[in-house]
């Protein structure tokens, strides 16, 4: 139910954008235990995810994404994060962002 909520919720602020932004690509898998999807925008704007169960049935049971996200900022620079976020909290890179 949660992976039904968050893609909701993600689906919802995508068509909220501007009505000079189309949508170009929108497409989803919901399983019980994992979900993908992907979203390009013509503006530049792009996001990749899925995320999958882990340890399934167990105390230890946790839900690990993989993702990246892409747009275009006001100076033209194309800006992309990748990242993961699993039980260890949201773990983000990408080239303009600072190295601990």
């Amino acid at each position: 139910m949660k992976f039904v909520i968050v893609l909701a919720a993600l689906f919802a602020v995508a068509l909220a954008r501007p009505n000079d932004v189309e949508i170009l690509k929108l497409e989803s898998d919901v399983q019980p235990e994992s979900y993908n999807y992907v979203l390009e925008t013509s503006d530049g704007t792009s996001k990749v995810e899925d995320g999958k169960l882990k340890d399934v049935g167990t105390d230890h049971e946790a839900i690990v994404v993989h993702g990246s996200y892409s747009w275009v900022a006001k100076d033209g620079q194309k800006y992309t994060v990748t990242y993961v976020a699993d039980e260890n909290g949201f773990q983000p890179s990408g080239a303009h962002l600072p190295v601990a």
